[in-house]
């Protein structure tokens, strides 16, 4: 293998390696402009978008433990490779398939480790991210403080309410 081929496989296994996830996609007719469009919104949620040759995918994969079918791997293949919060990364390609449809097809992916097909990488674009979990776990810890105080209050003011209605007769 020539030194370029190998310097090649070696950033991609070691992406593979690296990354928390990446997802297979299939695109057509993505016009530059698009493209651009498409890999800004996924460097914003902390992922890259690489359009590789399939046999350098297919060995970087096996050299990095995570063996590929070479049957979805048809047409022009490019990989999402996840850093930070997968589920935001999933959210803004999904969004950006959905604003653009017929460019880009989702054809699998890997997620901590396990394969996924590409129901499940779906799924996983409806789930909150992590900026919403945190949100909603906050709202759960702060619900029960502020209804025991809303109670304490709603007692404590018919109290008053009934002293001041007793004085008023």
């Amino acid at each position: 293998m020539r030194k370029e081929k190998q310097l090649l496989l070696d950033q991609i296994e070691s992406k593979v390696k690296d990354s928390t996830a990446f997802i297979l996609t299939r695109y057509k007719q993505m016009d530059p402009n698009m493209a651009y469009a498409f890999r800004s919104a996924l460097i914003q949620s902390g992922a890259d978008f690489e359009v590789i040759r399939k046999r350098i995918l297919l060995k970087a994969a096996i050299a990095a433990g995570c063996a590929l079918d070479e049957a979805i791997l048809a047409g022009h293949v490019g990989v999402v490779f996840v850093e930070e919060d997968p589920v935001q990364s999933t959210k803004a390609l999904f969004k950006f398939r959905q604003q653009n449809e017929g460019v880009l097809e989702v054809i699998g992916g890997r997620f901590e480790g396990k394969i996924c097909s590409a129901v499940d990488i779906e799924l996983i674009a409806k789930l909150p991210g992590k900026q919403e979990m945190r949100a909603q776990f906050l709202g759960l810890l702060e619900a029960v403080p502020a209804q025991t105080l809303g109670v304490m209050d709603a007692l404590l003011t018919s109290v008053v309410y009934c002293l001041d209605n007793k004085s008023k007769i």
